[in-house]
């Protein structure tokens, strides 16, 4: 019996890495590529194509091996995203971006949740959507989704957000910069695009768009972006765990309520562990760089994986189940990254 349950999740964990591996030859075509669309955002629509289509036509029993891609390769995806960061990047760019970074998140989370609030929209589906616009887009939803606890389809719809407006600000930041409506130094120009971009993707295909000047402190800047993803993960579970929730009057007297269970993120502090780590390794060894360049390969396909999961948890009718208010959501965000990074980026960098 025990055999026959682990089958069933190991066929589940193999029809996602399949999809996986279609997400990463379609991420090859001319088009794609010129998109900046990564194998992630392309896993996610596969995901969802095969939610809306063939769902329903394959064993139920394999849906555990497909919740087991949402949650366990998830997290363990995320510890070894750490691999593309060190803390001298960090050390190098300087005390402003730092500052501008820590704004930016700060600012984008709180607002995101007071809009959420007076649109009356669900809790979770604004954190995520706000936690996605703040720090690295759908990586960041992702990291979250563990915390907040969302339903998969909220967590779609957050980050079908935050690739909607990354997608956007990376065409219109290149074309809006050398039209002369970036009133910006090169440096002010790459802080100001690492800072406001959602996706790292959209920072690369939109800072190779203006020139190496721009792309390069754009990168570190929204490395240091990614990296908050951490401790705003800790606070954010910590955060979640004081509010309260009523219980049935049989379960407890009346009124009493009850603390929701403090849920730590672990995989948060090997994040920051694995950060560490490759900060401390030694430089130009040929051999070191090619096995960090596999993890990452790796790391990238595992995130893939968790993408299309979700996406096969997702269906069109919970988009509209979801309404309009989370595309408002993330376009108040969209308007207040592009609006008030620039006022920061132009006087504080």
């Amino acid at each position: 019996m025990i055999s026959e349950q682990r089958a069933n999740v190991l066929h589940g964990i193999l029809l996602i890495a399949l999809f996986s591996c279609a997400a990463f030859y379609i991420a090859e075509f001319e088009f794609v590529k010129r998109l900046s669309f990564s194998p992630l955002i392309v896993g996610i629509i596969l995901g969802m194509l095969y939610a809306n289509s063939l769902r329903n036509h394959l064993p139920a029993t394999w849906v555990p091996g497909i919740q087991f891609c949402t949650k366990q390769i998830l997290r363990a995806g995320i510890i070894l995203y750490g691999f593309r960061l060190t803390f001298q990047s960090v050390v190098a760019i300087g005390g402003p971006a730092i500052l501008i970074d820590c704004i930016v998140v700060t600012v984008t989370i709180f607002l995101g949740l007071l809009v959420g609030k007076l649109l009356k929209m669900d809790r979770d589906l604004s954190l995520l959507t706000s936690t996605g616009s703040a720090i690295c887009g759908a990586a960041a939803v992702l990291g979250a989704e563990p915390v907040v606890k969302g339903e998969p389809h909220k967590t779609a719809v957050a980050v079908s957000t935050v690739v909607i407006f990354g997608t956007l600000s990376m065409f219109i930041y290149p074309v809006l910069y050398r039209v002369g409506l970036f009133d910006l130094t090169p440096e002010q120009m790459g802080l100001y695009t690492g800072a406001t971009l959602h996706e790292v993707a959209h920072v690369v295909g939109a800072g190779n768009a203006m020139g190496a000047e721009i792309a390069d402190p754009a990168i570190i800047v929204k490395m240091i972006r990614v990296m908050l993803l951490a401790p705003v993960l800790v606070i954010m579970g910590f955060a979640l765990a004081r509010g309260v929730k009523a219980v049935p009057a049989t379960a407890t007297p009346v009124g009493s309520p009850e603390k929701t269970k403090i849920t730590i993120p672990w995989f948060a502090f090997g994040f920051l562990l694995v950060i560490g780590i490759n900060s401390l390794l030694p430089q130009n060894l040929v051999w070191l760089d090619t096995l960090v360049n596999g993890i990452n390969q790796l790391d990238t396909f595992m995130l893939t994986m968790a993408m299309t999961a979700l996406g096969a948890e997702t269906s069109f009718d919970k988009f509209k189940k979801a309404g309009f208010k989370p595309f408002l959501l993330a376009f108040i965000l969209y308007i207040w990254l592009m609006g008030g990074g620039y006022l920061l980026a132009k006087y504080l960098a």
